[in-house]
């Protein structure tokens, strides 16, 4: 997407980063996060590679779930999330991404950073610096709000839990006189 930025589609500006402060008044680096991988900036081929295992487990997942399904299992599971959480150099991967991410945040004077990229959902603090990561829509199923206070919360799609509603107040319509 960085050969659109700079381009605008109607009222969405495609940009590389953005700093957005919350309601609360804290600043955070909203950035995809790809410059902090380390893998796909210096050693393509491995990260070709996992892009590869990681389409060949997103496919099997279909039959999985399917099989899930027939026997009567509900809820959603992923296979690549399993296999990318039992996989200890990933582990030392996503940490070695936070700490690149938050580096960058605090070299920038900012309270945080949220992004995405590696798929691992997570709201932390680092350092006294706030890490967010949405993580995704297809293994993780999750995404990062924000409320009207400021706050962030991680949501996960599926996961039965009352999220506030917001009341949109009822306008009566003016009555005509006779």
């Amino acid at each position: 997407m960085r050969d659109y930025c700079g381009i605008i589609f109607g009222e969405i500006e495609v940009v590389d980063e953005l700093i957005h402060e919350t309601a609360d008044g804290r600043r955070f680096l909203l950035i995809h996060g790809d410059v902090f991988d380390q893998v796909t900036r210096h050693h393509r081929w491995v990260a070709v590679l996992g892009d590869k295992a990681y389409d060949l487990l997103v496919r099997l997942n279909h039959w999985l779930s399917w099989g899930r399904r027939k026997l009567g299992i509900s809820g959603y599971w992923s296979l690549a999330g399993y296999a990318k959480r039992k996989v200890k150099t990933a582990l030392n991967f996503i940490f070695d991404f936070e700490d690149s991410a938050i580096h960058h945040a605090r070299e920038r004077g900012l309270d945080g950073v949220i992004c995405g990229h590696i798929h691992w959902a997570t709201i932390r603090e680092i350092d006294g610096l706030s890490y967010v990561n949405c993580g995704d829509w297809v293994d993780s199923c999750t995404a990062i709000v924000e409320h009207f206070d400021g706050r962030l919360e991680l949501v996960e799609w599926g996961m039965h839990q009352t999220l506030p509603v917001l009341a949109t107040p009822i306008i009566e319509p003016e009555h005509a006189e006779a």
